[in-house]
């Protein structure tokens, strides 16, 4: 059964800036960056899907963009956060910058939610944060100098989002591996 998210795809243009955004975390114990190459914004997370689904999923997809109205728009990539909080932390992640393309992914984001959700998938249990995963921590040992860190306001860059696309995530004891399943333009 594959293992689906939708995802707004960071371009390769803007790997190294990426990568140059997590160089500050790359030393710091207890951290496991991110591949630049992999970067994206997770729309829905799925889970585990029947095959049988993805045709289906793809129609929500279609119909999520529809619904939202939204053409292809600029997002700015930049500003740092974490998750669940500054007490605990787990994901150290880049953020979408305020503007109007923040509005547009977010409208985005809640009508590919309802899609998916009508046709039987789990409704988030949290609101929907643009973000872009820099690392992930794995215990407290360098909590200190992350939260130093959250006082940077590093700037990925600018890219048009012209497309959604339907992600399958594939675990490895190298990370994630990920493939495209289907592809939905604005």
């Amino acid at each position: 059964m594959p293992r689906l998210f939708v995802s707004v795809d960071l371009p390769d243009r803007l790997a190294d800036a990426f990568a140059a955004v997590q160089d500050p975390l790359r030393d710091i114990e207890s951290l496991r960056v991110t591949d630049p190459e992999q970067a994206h914004c997770t729309l829905k997370f799925l889970g585990d899907t029947d095959e049988a689904r993805v045709g289906d999923v793809t129609e929500a997809l279609e119909a999520a963009v529809a619904n939202a109205d939204v053409g292809a728009f600029e997002l700015e990539v930049g500003g740092l956060g974490v998750f669940p909080s500054t007490d605990y932390v787990s994901v150290i992640w880049v953020g979408v910058r305020e503007g109007p393309g923040a509005a547009e992914l977010t409208r985005l984001a809640e009508t590919v939610e309802r899609e998916t959700v009508s046709l039987g998938f789990d409704e988030a249990d949290h609101e929907f944060t643009p973000h872009f995963t820099l690392a992930r921590m794995d215990d407290a040992r360098g909590k200190g100098r992350v939260l130093e860190y959250l006082n940077e306001d590093p700037t990925v860059g600018r890219f048009e989002v012209k497309e959604i696309r339907l992600t399958e995530s594939t675990l490895t004891s190298d990370g994630p591996e990920y493939g495209t399943r289907a592809r939905v333009s604005l």
